[in-house]
């Protein structure tokens, strides 16, 4: 080397020692002794140290120092772990184990296969996930109901109580006075769906036995909007007293009173006929109230003539026994030869009572205009609608339905002049001339 050439001039034959530096600089004694020098001919001068390559004297020294030697990196070599040096066997003595080295960690963390035994089961892996789950789960339920305590809040483990709003029917248009007469009814048997916004209207039937009511429903009822059933309170038990008579109109305007006259298609007007021996004039004033609170219409339908009324009420009480009808009792007939039969049968009237019995119809009929004149109504006579049919329009202008053409079925039973239906007729003409109801006796009416 260049540095020992000028050493040798300056300093003549003297010749400077050189140091050898061992791995660990823990040379023994027996190792010093066994020190060669290296020829001072050297034109190179190299320090060599275990476990290092050859450097040159410039990358020891510096500034007079000596600079700490630096391991080379092994770029190529893959990075371990600490377990995985743990599990490597250590072929390595214990001299020859040297600063981090997986011998030298094991030593220094007390780690030596003789102190260190991890037997791991072969299924941790899926018992440590569900451990770990549960423990999570727990945690997450702990956190929760603090925090529902911290705002106040207490959990309900109850059923939802969900209420579902109906969407509220647009107002109808109509006077305002009319208004008490609109209603929605919701049935209890079943559910009107697309009906539920059809306004309905209650009206009842106000008239006596024989006087063409069965005739007049059976005209309603072919209205597709309109529904009429029947007699109701002909059962006495409905009839009762007025806790059931309410009960049984209630039944009937909720739409739940379930009958032929039923419609499929929406009903607009509901109600049914009521005589008046049925409890109508027993608990009228009762009846008017609920009327008037109820908002039903009420359509009273009388005949005129009387006389031919109680001609075919004895007529139908004298089948009700006799069943001229091949044993069959009817009080309406659906056919000429039908009605032909019973027609045949000609009642012999009381000429002695005849005139009192008329007189007490005529004030009965009378004292139910005048009980009911408080309440929404119209006056019918039967006479006037087998005449005149546009009678019929105004029923259903009444009730608010629209306006259509209205067909029965039903045949008249007695036709012509009374004279042919009546065994005494020369009798009844001799008590009636003379008095308020001679005009009966002259009346004729067709259909």
């Amino acid at each position: 080397m260049e540095c020992s050439n000028v050493k040798q001039h300056q300093y003549g034959s003297y010749t400077e020692p050189r140091i050898s530096f061992s791995s660990g600089f823990a040379a023994t004694k027996n190792e010093m002794i066994n020190y060669k020098e290296a020829p001072a001919s050297s034109d190179d001068f190299e320090f060599g140290v275990n476990n290092f390559s050859m450097i040159t004297a410039d990358e020891i020294f510096f500034e007079g120092m000596i600079v700490p030697l630096k391991e080379e990196v092994n770029t190529t070599k893959r990075m371990s772990t600490l377990r995985e040096e743990l599990s490597e066997e250590d072929e390595d003595s214990p001299k020859s184990k040297s600063k981090g080295s997986s011998g030298w960690w094991r030593e220094r963390l007390g780690l030596g296969f003789d102190n260190l035994v991890l037997k791991l089961p072969k299924k941790s892996s899926a018992v440590l996930r569900m451990v770990v789950l549960l423990f999570v789960m727990v945690c997450t339920v702990y956190i929760c109901s603090i925090c529902l305590k911290q705002i106040g809040v207490t959990p309900n483990y109850g059923f939802l109580n969900v209420e579902v709003f109906e969407r509220p029917c647009p107002e109808p248009n109509i006077q305002p006075w009319d208004i008490p007469f609109v209603h929605y009814p919701k049935p209890k048997t079943y559910n009107r769906d697309e009906c539920s916004c059809q306004p309905v209207r209650y009206f009842a039937i106000l008239s006596m036995q024989r006087s063409g009511s069965g005739w007049f429903e059976t005209l309603l009822n072919n209205h597709t909007n309109i529904s009429s059933n029947g007699e109701i309170f002909s059962v006495k038990d409905r009839r009762a007293n007025v806790s059931t008579i309410f009960e049984t109109l209630d039944k009937v305007y909720n739409l739940d009173w379930l009958s032929s006259a039923s419609k499929n298609e929406c009903t607009s007007a509901v109600g049914f006929k009521w005589m008046l021996n049925q409890g109508l004039m027993k608990h009228h004033e009762e009846i008017v109230e609920y009327f008037k609170t109820r908002g039903v219409s009420a359509i009273f339908l009388f005949r005129r003539n009387l006389l031919r009324r109680m001609i075919s009420v004895l007529a139908n009480s004298y089948d009700r026994d006799a069943k001229l009808l091949n044993g069959t009792h009817k009080s309406h007939t659906h056919s000429p030869k039908e009605a032909e039969i019973l027609a045949g049968y000609k009642p012999m009237i009381n000429t002695t009572v005849l005139i009192t019995e008329l007189k007490q119809i005529q004030d009965m009929t009378l004292k139910a205009l005048a009980c009911f004149n408080t309440t929404r109504h119209m006056l019918l006579y039967y006479e006037d609608v087998v005449e005149n049919r546009t009678r019929l329009d105004d029923v259903q202008a009444f009730l608010k339905v629209p306006k259509r053409e209205l067909k029965s079925r039903q045949v008249k039973i007695h036709r012509g002049s009374l004279s042919q239906h009546v065994q005494n007729w020369e009798e009844i003409q001799s008590t009636l001339k003379g008095t308020l109801f001679e005009n009966f006796l002259r009346q004729n009416y067709r259909r």
